[in-house]
């Protein structure tokens, strides 16, 4: 029997953390393989454990303490997963990303068909199925479209991504020293330098929508006080400290200084970017 642990970070969205769970409980669990869930709550005040306890009580809930997010709330679930069990492998799970009937095991398949040995990153449409939101990358940061076959991307979104014992192993988890957001495309590079590929699924997987827009401390119409604090908020996808790390690790020390620079130049005069 081949063991998954599903891991997923959730706060105050006990709706969707609820559809969520019943989509990946709702799917066929392909012969020989089993998982178990640990569900990080960083802090939420809508009855998110309650609920999911009440529904989906084999579910592992571990309490944040609100000052996790994402990335560190993943790593959270990770540690406490390897520490009850030898998994072979680790699945990561968005808690607003609805997983489509056979995902599991189309991404179980594509996994075995690289010999457990890679990362496979499932892809995922929008609600309305008009657009993909989330998967691989190509090296220009877009999106590959699955088309039944394995694709090797460059970057990856972590929505939906099977992690394998072997690469475990060798690359470790997610990275802490990430807040919320960069941990997922730090993970797929980190391991790539160790030799590890990393492959689209052969098909899109589920639906969540797209949340990405400009940040507030991109827009001429926010005052500057509040575009700094939108700038160093843990919920910012370019805070200048975890993206400095992220850079100088993968990109060199040049590029990240330069966009050290250009990040807090914008967020002081975004009304250079409109020209």
């Amino acid at each position: 029997m081949k063991n998954i642990a599903v891991l997923l970070t959730v706060f105050n969205r006990k709706k969707k953390t609820l559809e969520c769970l019943r989509k990946l409980y709702d799917q066929r669990i392909p012969e020989a393989y089993s998982l178990e869930v640990y569900m990080v709550d960083d802090g939420s005040s809508d009855g998110t454990s309650n609920a999911v306890a009440l529904e989906f009580p084999k579910v592992n809930v571990i309490r944040g303490n609100g000052d996790l997010f994402w990335n560190r709330g993943m790593h959270k679930a990770w540690i406490e997963a390897m520490n009850k069990k030898n998994y072979d492998f680790y699945l990561w799970l968005n808690d607003d990303t609805f997983i489509f009937e056979g995902a599991l095991e189309t991404i179980i398949l594509d996994s075995k068909n690289k010999d457990d040995r890679s990362i496979i990153c499932g892809t995922t449409q929008s609600l309305s199925g008009s657009k993909l939101s989330y998967g691989g990358r190509n090296e220009n940061g877009e999106l590959i479209r699955p088309s039944n076959v394995l694709k090797e991307c460059k970057y990856m979104n972590g929505n939906f991504v099977l992690i394998p014992k072997f690469v475990n192993d060798l690359v470790g988890t997610i990275d802490p020293v990430f807040r919320h957001s960069i941990g997922d495309l730090d993970y797929g590079l980190r391991a790539q330098k160790k030799g590890v590929q990393v492959f689209v699924a052969s098909k899109v997987i589920g639906a969540c929508d797209n949340h990405q827009s400009l940040p507030k401390w991109c827009l001429i119409d926010i005052p500057l006080k509040r575009r700094l604090k939108s700038l160093y908020s843990p919920l910012g996808n370019s805070h200048p400290y975890y993206f400095f790390i992220y850079e100088n690790r993968h990109h060199g020390l040049l590029v990240a200084m330069k966009h050290f620079f250009t990040i807090h130049l914008r967020a002081l005069f975004p009304r250079l970017w409109k020209i």
